[in-house]
């Protein structure tokens, strides 16, 4: 295949797809990467916490240094290693988020592509691609050298 042709096989618009329905299927795909960037979110929200709670152990055992056993110990009792939300920790979170939305979401949609465009993903973008790639220049080329 020349590159600067045409889109490969697997990013071509099967027939029998129209206009309606790969419009369609571009915005449940901007859906789903939508929703991987919140579950992204979610797991920078797990580290940032998590790396606050050890944070804090660096505190307690300053206030202790510096002679405030006190404070050193509300902090560790109060503070160290408590839950995010009730009964959670940001782990768990995920967890949840995985198992009720993000999972069931990438199955649905997954599904979707499978019935109705014959799993050719980003169909919509590859497209684009071709409209507004510029033909004949060597960085716009439709798909990846032959190697």
């Amino acid at each position: 295949m020349d590159s600067n042709r045409e889109m490969d096989p697997e990013h071509q618009v099967p027939e029998g797809v129209d206009e309606k329905t790969l419009r369609a299927l571009g915005a449940l795909s901007k859906a789903l990467e939508t929703t991987e960037r919140a579950r992204g979110h979610l797991y920078g929200f797990h580290q940032l916490t998590g790396t606050a709670d050890f944070e804090l152990g660096d505190a307690v055992r300053l206030l202790r240094e510096a002679g405030h056993e006190e404070q050193a110990a509300r902090v560790e009792r109060d503070i160290v290693g408590r839950n995010v939300i009730p009964g959670h920790w940001t782990f768990q979170i995920i967890e949840a988020y995985d198992s009720t939305y993000h999972r069931p979401f990438t199955a649905v949609e997954g599904d979707i592509v499978d019935e109705l465009a014959g799993g050719r993903e980003h169909l919509l973008e590859a497209r684009l691609k071709t409209i507004r790639r510029t033909h004949g220049h060597p960085d716009h080329t439709a798909t990846p050298p032959a190697s």
